[in-house]
Parts: C-alpha cells; structure tokens; sequence
C-alpha cells in the first residue's frame, strides 16, 4: 500500500515498523494498534488504516487480537509532528464509539467519510 502510495520500498517499511514493534507492541487495546516508523525520503507523516479479518495477534496490552491497524509514517526529522499525529490518532481511536464506526464502515469510501473526507483519504493514501 504505501508502496503504491508513495513509492516507498515494502521491505524498507516493514524493516521501521518492526524495530518499531521490537521496542514495545502498539497494540493498545480494544482490537486496536498503532505502528509507527520514521521512514528516510519522506516529506510529511502518512497515515494507513486496515480492517483485518480475521483479527490478528498483536501482542496487545489487553491480549485481544487487533482488527483495526492505523499505521502512521513520518519523515525521519519529524520529531514533534510524529508525536502529535500519533497522540491524536491514539485519542480518537481510544473512543469505543469510534472504533464501533471504523468497524461498521460498509466501504473504503464510507471509511474514508467517516474519518473526514479528502484530507483522511489524502493521509491515508
């Protein structure tokens, strides 16, 4: 996906996003995680959303398998931005009613909607 997005390497972000998780799970609960990397060439922070099924095993703090991954990638010198991207992303997926919407989404496009429009499909292309 980000590959076709950006032309990013898979292997290059799978690499980030597993150091990432070797530091601690970004599962956080609720059937939730959040993996995040610094990605080199990139030019502002990227977001990804994916609804799994079946649930994957995320090591999360609560044990639950995830269904809902938002991945978020970030230039390597976005120290400040990263943090807040990720802080925002964290608290709206914490609401239990948001992560029932992202569940219930019928459509990319729905989905996209729901998590505000152009913007969100922008960031999360």
């Amino acid at each position: 996906m980000a590959e076709q997005a950006h032309g990013l390497a898979p292997d290059l972000v799978y690499e980030r996003l597993m150091e990432r998780e070797r530091l601690g799970s970004t599962g956080f609960g609720g059937g939730i995680a959040i993996p995040h990397a610094k990605i080199e060439g990139l030019d502002k922070v990227y977001g990804f959303v994916l609804r799994l099924d079946p649930p994957l095993a995320f090591d999360a703090v609560d044990e639950a398998p995830v269904d809902i991954i938002f991945s978020l990638l970030s230039p390597v010198d976005s120290g400040a931005e990263h943090l807040k991207t990720l802080a925002r992303v964290s608290r709206y997926l914490r609401s239990g009613e948001n992560a029932a919407r992202i569940r219930g989404a019928g459509s990319d496009e729905a989905l996209m909607a729901l998590l505000g429009g152009t913007e969100a499909r922008d960031a999360a292309a």
